[in-house]
């Protein structure tokens, strides 16, 4: 009924992942998740355990992780504010802003050429507003989108005195950087500390099992089962309020178009 409804039943496998994997990944980091709890609970006979294993495998890097997606992050916006710059300071040497957005896309910063390599290519054949949605849509990045705010707002209103804007949203992303890397170190010691923790925990069960397994008989019935469920809820939890309490909320992104019956947000 639900096939013939067209409704998703399971979630996007790229959702359940780590934000570090590619996303044609996401299948092949499921079916490891799977094989580990599978294994772990045919050799324990303990299904919670064969659970949790699975889901830690899947939610426990994201949640005692994650410092590649935010350095990645901070790189990319870092790129941003050096391409505003790069802009502002082509468009002093008097060139045009198109021809300014073409030259810089060649030397631009690492972490952004391809996308703008491409805005480049789209930019010889297309309109410079629709150019620039479709460089909004490949950073999908906030800051990417106050840049190229400004710039479609400097070509639609043919604005001339650009570099001053360019420069303070240059300042603007990199003050923004350098908050968000003073949190991230001030908050790194707690993900040692869990990691820590969580790692001596499951060094502790896995010694038991294999040299005293006798205590942990207890779990072998189904009320122990259920005090497991128990005692993995709690890791979970703290998990799940770990990742929350460390994400930094980033503004909600906006794209600045050129086009009938749409505005700003």
């Amino acid at each position: 009924i639900t096939s013939i409804r067209g409704v998703r039943v399971l979630p996007d496998p790229s959702r359940l992942v780590p934000e570090a994997v590619p996303a044609e990944s996401a299948v092949a980091w499921l079916s490891i998740a799977v094989v580990a709890g599978l294994v772990v609970g045919l050799v324990t006979g303990w299904p919670v355990a064969g659970i949790a294993v699975a889901a830690g495998v899947l939610v426990g890097p994201a949640a005692l992780g994650g410092e590649a997606h935010r350095v990645r992050e901070a790189a990319t916006a870092d790129a941003i504010a050096t391409w505003a710059d790069m802009i502002r300071d082509t468009m002093a040497g008097a060139s045009g802003l198109e021809e300014s957005l073409i030259q810089t896309a060649a030397v631009a910063p690492t972490p952004i050429r391809p996308q703008l390599d491409a805005f480049a290519r789209r930019l010889r054949h297309q309109p410079l507003d629709v150019a620039l949605d479709g460089l909004a849509a490949n950073l999908n990045h906030s800051s990417a989108d106050m840049v190229v705010a400004a710039l479609g707002a400097a070509a639609r209103l043919e604005a001339r005195d650009l570099g001053p804007l360019l420069a303070r949203l240059a300042e603007a992303i990199r003050g923004d950087v350098r908050m968000r890397s003073r949190i991230e170190i001030g908050r790194a010691r707690i993900r040692t500390s869990a990691r820590i923790a969580v790692g001596i925990t499951a060094a502790t069960v896995v010694f038991l099992y294999v040299f005293a397994r006798h205590l942990l008989e207890p779990y072998n019935t189904a009320a122990g089962q259920g005090w497991l469920i128990v005692v993995m809820g709690v890791f979970f939890g703290a998990g799940v309020m770990l990742h929350h309490y460390s994400r930094l909320e980033a503004p909600e992104r906006f794209t600045l178009r050129h086009t009938t019956g749409e505005r700003v947000r």
